[in-house]
């Protein structure tokens, strides 16, 4: 009760400025095609993004409202019909000037050989912690060409609702598990099958990573470039339809 109570508080006294938010709009031409209704209740759930979570500039750099407001704004296309606190797993937003690197990370190969090595990342979501982006890669995001560092982090972020991220986020109520499995892991196979056969796929290579990649690259081409990425996956777009109604 708290919260509905402070949140509408934060929208009675505060807007988000005309030139600000103007300039987020014509930032991501994929807005445009929202109603005005829906652009009403986007700027809304922008407003409470900058209220609610803190922005961090890291490495030197200065975060002024323009740019807090370009990031609330894509972050919350993908909660446009799923509400304000399906972000209550995180508190900060840090934002590098470039892209940064992450020291001494572990992995595990194919065959469970344990690697230590440095990544170069342009943004990340840490599970129980911040979503952390480049400013250099948000600025290219957003231009029709099925590439958003904002929403490919705070999809995971979805997906981490249900502990650990894994491809498959918490589901309503009218949605099926298998459904959603059958779908995602047709076009992931396809997509591995296609880079081991040496071909180029029209999908980003880095979602065949793993599910949770594939999950979170597959949604930004949904915002993005919605009819290509129908065409190429109609059975994943179709379960995205569902999921961000």
């Amino acid at each position: 009760m708290f919260t509905r109570w402070r949140r509408r508080r934060i929208l009675a006294r505060h807007s988000i400025p005309d030139d600000a938010w103007a300039a987020a709009l014509a930032a991501w031409p994929a807005l445009a095609r929202l109603t005005d209704e829906q652009r009403g209740r986007l700027r809304a759930l922008a407003l409470l993004f900058v209220h609610e979570k803190q922005f961090e500039g890291a490495r030197g750099l200065l975060l002024d409202e323009a740019k807090c407001v370009r990031i609330a704004a894509m972050a919350c296309l993908p909660v446009l019909e799923l509400g304000f606190d399906a972000y209550r797993g995180f508190r900060s937003v840090v934002v590098h000037p470039d892209e940064f690197v992450v020291r001494d990370r572990t992995y595990e190969d194919e065959d469970g050989v344990v690697h230590t090595g440095d990544d170069v990342l342009s943004g990340e979501a840490w599970e129980q912690g911040p979503v952390v982006l480049a400013w250099s890669e948000i600025e290219e995001s957003g231009r029709g060409e099925g590439y958003n560092v904002v929403v490919h982090e705070l999809v995971h972020k979805l997906d981490m609702l249900g502990g650990e991220a894994s491809g498959v986020p918490p589901l309503h109520g009218d949605m099926r598990v298998p459904e959603w499995v059958a779908a995602f892991d047709s076009a992931y196979e396809d997509l591995c099958d296609r880079l081991e056969r040496g071909e180029d796929p029209w999908l980003d290579p880095y979602a065949a990573e793993d599910p949770a990649e594939f999950f979170a690259v597959c949604s930004e081409m949904f915002f993005d470039v919605p009819r290509r990425f129908r065409a190429e996956y109609p059975d994943v777009y179709e379960q995205l339809r569902r999921y961000f109604k």
